[in-house]
């Protein structure tokens, strides 16, 4: 079994800055690409930011300049720095992990999902 475990979500101002971080944790061999994603209400579930295992990242239009994916592998955890944050990036975010198990079998788990509310 794996876990992830989701913490840094919560409620800031338009302009304000949050961190999240996301802890894969269990019976690991390896993680590739680890990624957020973000589902605002009535909307469909989105891609933000990817990275993978060799730190080649990528980003959604809307969060590029603002927001940073980053990882430790020898935590098998990932962040997103998320600055310049606007009412518009209100959503649950989910962190998401493909995973190959000691086992040798490959399985996509998310994390619980984090709440994150952009208002002054």
């Amino acid at each position: 079994q794996v876990q992830l475990v989701e913490s840094g979500g919560g409620l800031v101002q338009p302009g304000g800055s949050l961190r999240l971080s996301c802890a894969a944790s269990g019976s690991i061999f390896s993680i590739n690409a680890m990624g957020w994603y973000r589902q605002a209400p009535g909307k469909q579930r989105e891609l933000v930011a990817k990275i993978t295992s060799g730190g080649t990242s990528n980003y959604a239009d809307s969060v590029k300049g603002r927001f940073t994916i980053s990882r430790d592998n020898a935590k098998n955890t990932v962040y997103l720095q998320m600055n310049s944050l606007k009412p518009e990036d209100t959503a649950v975010y989910y962190c998401n992990a493909p995973v190959v198990t000691k086992a040798g079998t490959w399985v996509n788990y998310w994390g619980q999902g984090t709440q994150v509310t952009v208002s002054s």
